[in-house]
């Protein structure tokens, strides 16, 4: 868990999200007290912190942005997360989804993440050490290979948008597993998308609402980019 304090202005503003997320339709009070405890602007550059508390993304450098805090939300709502799962997120990026998937966990489990950008991961990391976050491990590498040697994963985040879904992704989910991730060509043709290992190991799919997302890069990506 972080070790941050918060300020009175910063206590107000962080319950004026978690109201707006609760009209939103979030509803999970774990997710919920996750936001109000992760304070976004330590995660975006400082030309844009008076736009921290803006639900809609903002850019962090390196052609890349922090997403809208309902849609990272939703897809954290969407792991049905209680505690006790091994949890792999691709697309580190700010590391702010990083730290509401850590908030959400024992200190005693690692949220492993993979960023492709390694001004990107570095500047996570420091973030996030700064913030007290010790169950977290950033790796910079193609997160569409996933981490196979600490598979299968019960939980796997991925905040960038492939044409199609990564099979190691998909292989590295264990039975009872979920993966939430955005699917599509094109930023204006992206689905949300919720994938479950059942008992039997088939695989079933749930859309979940229309998205923009960045795309998934990486080796793995180029012929399908």
């Amino acid at each position: 868990m972080g070790v941050w304090t918060h300020s009175d202005g910063a206590t107000a503003r962080e319950s004026l999200l978690v109201r707006r997320l609760i009209d939103q339709g979030i509803r999970d009070p774990r997710v919920l007290a996750a936001f109000a405890r992760v304070p976004r602007a330590f995660f975006i550059p400082e030309e844009y912190q008076t736009e921290a508390e803006a639900d809609r993304p903002l850019d962090i450098g390196c052609g890349q942005t922090i997403s809208q805090p309902y849609v990272v939300a939703a897809m954290t709502e969407a792991l049905q997360l209680t505690g006790r799962e091994r949890v792999l997120e691709v697309g580190t990026g700010s590391g702010y989804a990083t730290a509401i998937l850590a908030e959400m966990m024992p200190v005693s489990s690692t949220i492993r993440t993979i960023e492709i950008i390694p001004d990107l991961a570095d500047r996570a990391r420091r973030v996030l050490r700064e913030l007290g976050y010790t169950n977290v491990e950033v790796r910079v590498g193609d997160g569409a290979l996933g981490w196979p040697e600490a598979a299968p994963f019960d939980a796997i985040l991925v905040s960038a948008a492939p044409r199609e879904v990564p099979p190691a992704l998909l292989d590295q989910l264990a039975v009872g597993g979920r993966l939430v991730l955005p699917v599509g060509p094109s930023p204006e043709q992206q689905e949300l998308q919720l994938w479950r290992r059942v008992p039997s190991g088939t695989l079933e799919k749930r859309g979940l609402m229309q998205v923009r997302f960045v795309p998934l890069t990486g080796s793995s990506q180029r012929s399908i980019h």
